[in-house]
């Protein structure tokens, strides 16, 4: 091995890299240019760089003595790597350091000691440059390991650019290296903490170093689940580093978003089980006694069932309709069309199809001169019966539900208002999240699985307006809605 590297030779190979760059020339030519420049500069008889991915790498660029090696996979759990990984940015050893299958290829070739340096971005490592000696005792000075440190930060560079480069995938290289990465010992203190750990946790690596590591950590192989103070939730997993006595390699990511479907998957289930059973229930147990007491049965009896049924079956339909809109994150706009509509005329039309009870309970006044809206004129039925229906739930039967309408310059606004149990000012927002109850578990007063607001909010939006509650003066809650003038 050369005492010093060829520095006249990186000056002049290094120009023609930036030349290469400058007139548009990316990806692998540059990347081949730059190990032939590395290979001169070093002194070395062959170069090679390994691109990573989440769990293997592969050799994607190679020169001299080292051509061979293009495409060859790279064991990432290969103790020389694991060494890269987790120790200084560059690393010096014996070819026989490798695993028996590559240490005979290379060795094979007359190559037997090796120069490496990582190249990573923000801590990320993205892979690995190599440079090979064919001395069996020889060491690298310092300003070999300087140089092919800087070599590799050019390479990184190029990565980063994302000219050209990776060659393998669509995006970052390591991805999944984005994720929180830690090597332990055998007392769980941290020994290495790259950046995405730093983000994902707020703590530093120079505040977590040679500390306990702040969460659970799993038995090798294995994973567990971990809410962290801030409410959000990190899954671990853990392994054995090899080469290495005592030490794992954690792993951890922010699964927050998947915990909160995972979540809302369960609400609905229960929700939708417990909610679809009462009105199952009392279907099969009128229709089992039209069935079996038909004759015994008055007429004023047997109509009484059957309007109960129709009624019940109603509620079943429209429970159905609305788990379905909010499963899909859609509603029932979703395929409507926006055009310009008489909103008065709307709103008696669909007063009409309300429940009968409810019918009785709404005092509607609206102004003759209304204004038009704009919107999807189909979608209001479903927005006035939620709307009512909320307020007929949450208020005394002996009190009226009020509709009413106003008009300002630029919207038309029409409120659905209650006198019952208002609504706290805390919730006047959690009202319209999905599956969300006032009250939960026993000491539910109110039936309902927590979805009318949520799809209200969903269509009125989706129109370009929106909707909102207040508590009214007096009790009760005021729910207003706000469209565009037509």
């Amino acid at each position: 091995m050369p005492e010093r590297p060829d520095y006249p030779s990186l000056i002049a190979g290094h120009t023609v890299v930036l030349d290469m760059i400058n007139n548009g020339d990316a990806g692998l030519p540059v990347l081949h240019h730059l190990l032939r420049l590395a290979q001169r500069a070093l002194g070395a008889a062959g170069t090679s760089f390994a691109e990573y991915g989440p769990t293997s790498g592969r050799i994607i660029a190679a020169a001299g003595a080292a051509e061979w090696s293009i495409g060859r996979p790279v064991d990432l759990g290969d103790p020389v790597t694991a060494q890269l990984l987790a120790g200084p940015r560059t690393v010096e050893f014996p070819v026989t350091a490798l695993s028996a299958e590559q240490a005979d290829q290379i060795a094979g070739r007359g190559l037997h000691r090796m120069l490496t340096a990582r190249a990573e971005i923000g801590g990320v490592l993205i892979g690995s440059l190599h440079a090979y000696y064919p001395d069996l005792d020889g060491e690298a000075s310092p300003e070999h390991h300087t140089l092919i440190a800087y070599l590799s930060s050019h390479i990184a560079h190029m990565y980063g650019d994302q000219s050209g480069l990776p060659v393998h995938g669509d995006g970052p290289v390591v991805a999944a290296l984005a994720d929180g990465l830690a090597i332990i010992d055998d007392e769980s203190c941290v020994r290495l903490w790259n950046p995405a750990a730093e983000r994902l946790t707020g703590s530093l690596a120079r505040e977590r170093l040679h500390r306990p590591i702040p969460f659970p950590v799993p038995p090798s192989g294995q994973v567990v689940d971990h809410q962290q103070p801030d409410g959000r939730w990190l899954r671990v997993t853990s392994g054995e580093l090899p080469g290495f006595v005592a030490s794992r390699v954690v792993t951890f990511r922010d699964i927050s978003d998947q915990h909160r479907r995972d979540h809302d998957v369960d609400l609905f289930i229960a929700v939708t089980s417990h909610e679809l059973r009462t009105p199952v229930t009392v279907i099969k147990g009128y229709a089992e006694t039209l069935g079996d007491h038909w004759d015994s049965l008055s007429d004023q009896e047997r109509r009484e069932a059957a309007r109960v049924l129709g009624q019940r079956a109603t509620e079943l339909a429209r429970l159905v309709d609305r788990l379905l809109a909010a499963a899909n994150d859609a509603g029932p706009v979703a395929g409507g069309r926006l055009a310009t509509f008489d909103l008065a005329e709307t709103l008696r039309a669909a007063v009409d199809t309300l429940p009968a009870e409810l019918r009785r309970r709404l005092t509607v006044d609206l102004p003759p001169e209304l204004p038009k809206a704009f919107g999807d004129r189909s979608s209001l039925a479903t927005v006035l019966t939620e709307l009512a229906t909320n307020a007929d739930k949450y208020s005394p039967g002996s009190t009226p539900v009020e509709l009413t309408a106003t008009a300002d310059e630029r919207t038309v606004v029409f409120r659905i208002s209650d006198r019952g149990i208002g609504v706290h000012p805390e919730h006047v927002e959690r009202a319209f999240d999905r599956f969300w109850q006032g009250e939960s578990g026993d000491q539910r007063r109110y039936p309902g699985a927590g979805l009318g607001l949520y799809l209200v909010r969903q269509i009125v939006e989706r129109q370009h307006g929106w909707v909102s509650l207040r508590p009214r003066d007096g009790g009760g809650t005021v729910a207003q809605v706000r469209l565009p003038r037509g």
